[in-house]
């Protein structure tokens, strides 16, 4: 298995983020229904990390790079302005959509004065005022506190769920039924069924082509994780099956390619692999992965940590 630990961990880039506490009203009601995955952010709690900041900037994909960017361009500094930042992957009209969702101190009325002085527009969608601001995304102020944000169709899907025109997060009874054990962390994220075969098929890397893993992967119903910074580095990530049996497979599969990715491991990568552990709980199975910050900013640098976070 080449991407065992490494790439669950980068899982918080590469299904759409880096970066939170319980997620708000205004946030739950305008994320659509059939969500495949959702990442929060608690970005007072991140900013505070060094190590935090490092991973942010070293595996930030381009779709954050453009969210930030978007922000920026309507006056709003991430590290100074948003307490919490959350994202969301929904599926709408067999497509793969997402948003994201500001939430902090910043100045509705400063915002919608900028955007005057350049000369911005808005349009009416439902009952909302939409306003582009610039790389391809539009924007919507849910309240003096939350700004809604994305590519076109994705904020008007949003913003029909905030409306009742479609079902939204509240009516996801599995996805929300995860929450509660995660939201308190300051980086944490659900996965529906889909999204976490996905992540686990790229996890298991060579492994998932075994005959067992295919069997399996039918069987699992959803995911969660958390990152903690406050002592070292902590990632911890329970995988919901149907059953103890599956559970107990798949933690033998993760435990099969850990044992083989240490015959070849050396220097940093060996520390990584020898920080993880793997087990199963009842239906869930179990991941675990701690270091100092010091390996972790080792391993950020690594060839490994290269090549499973591209």
């Amino acid at each position: 298995m080449k991407r065992a630990l490494i790439l669950l961990l980068m899982l918080t880039a590469g299904a759409g983020s880096l970066f939170a506490a319980a997620l708000g009203t205004a946030t739950r009601n305008v994320i659509p229904s059939d969500v495949q995955q959702i990442i929060a952010v608690d970005y007072r709690r991140m900013s505070g990390s060094p190590t935090a900041q490092a991973l942010h900037d070293r595996v930030l994909p381009d779709n954050l790079k453009q969210f930030e960017a978007a922000l920026k361009g309507v006056g709003i500094v991430p590290d100074r302005d948003i307490d919490q930042l959350a994202f969301a992957s929904f599926r709408a009209d067999n497509q793969l959509r997402f948003v994201g969702i500001a939430q902090g101190q910043f100045s509705v009325k400063k915002i919608v004065t900028r955007l005057r002085q350049r000369k911005v527009k808005p349009s009416k969608f439902q009952s909302s005022l939409v306003y582009p601001m610039g790389s391809g995304m539009n924007m919507s102020l849910l309240d003096d506190n939350t700004l809604l944000f994305g590519p076109p169709e994705s904020v008007k899907s949003a913003l029909q769920a905030r409306d009742g025109v479609i079902e939204s997060l509240n009516s996801n009874g599995k996805l929300t039924d995860m929450m509660p054990g995660v939201d308190s962390a300051p980086v944490w994220s659900v996965l529906d069924a889909v999204g976490t075969q996905n992540m686990m098929r790229s996890a298991l890397g060579d492994a998932a082509r075994l005959a067992d893993y295919d069997t399996v992967k039918k069987r699992l119903v959803g995911s969660r994780y958390v990152m903690d910074f406050a002592n070292g580095v902590n990632f911890d990530l329970d995988v919901f099956t149907s059953d103890r049996m599956t559970a107990a497979t798949l933690s033998s599969l993760m435990q099969a390619g850990v044992r083989f990715k240490k015959m070849s491991a050396s220097g940093v990568e060996k520390i990584a692999l020898d920080s993880t552990s793997v087990d199963s709980d009842g239906e869930q199975l179990k991941l675990h992965f701690k270091t100092d910050d010091k390996r972790f900013e080792s391993l950020l640098n690594s060839d490994l940590f290269a090549a499973v976070s591209k």
